[in-house]
């Protein structure tokens, strides 16, 4: 199945910096996926994410084919310590982007912790354990 999405024209552009925790749950979560994009519904807001090897965008709920917000063009390799924020680009393709940005960081998180525990019950864990064996 095919799905596109479009953006209007943009209204802004910031630059930012997520917390590592979510910038490294994003990575797991889509490198579970084996290159195919990721599908996460923010339901607290009404947004689905999309996550992709490129971007991460965030479609609103009432207009379903529309981008409302990409966050684009990480730079992970600029921190010093895998606990540090990572920074990237802020597109907004709707004039309240930045007033959604303000719920959209920790909801999207929230939402991203909900389905690594849904995959986990189901058998999806990110590691495994290995016994060491002892002499």
């Amino acid at each position: 199945m095919e799905v596109c999405f479009e953006h209007g024209k943009e209204t802004g552009r910031e630059e930012r910096r997520i917390p590592a925790e979510l910038y490294n749950k994003i990575r797991v979560m889509f490198g579970r996926h084996d290159g195919a994009a990721l599908f996460v519904p923010i339901r607290s807001m009404q947004y689905l994410a999309v996550i992709d090897a490129e971007e991460t965008v965030f479609v609103d709920g009432n207009n379903r084919r529309n981008i409302a917000i990409s966050w684009q063009r990480f730079r992970p390799g600029v921190r010093t310590d895998f606990s540090q924020p990572v920074a990237f680009e802020c597109v907004y393709y709707v004039c309240d982007g930045p007033q959604i940005m303000k719920r959209l960081q920790g909801a999207f998180l929230e939402a991203l912790t909900l389905l690594a525990s849904r995959q986990a019950i189901h058998g999806k864990n990110d590691h495994e354990v290995i016994p060491f064996g002892r002499r």
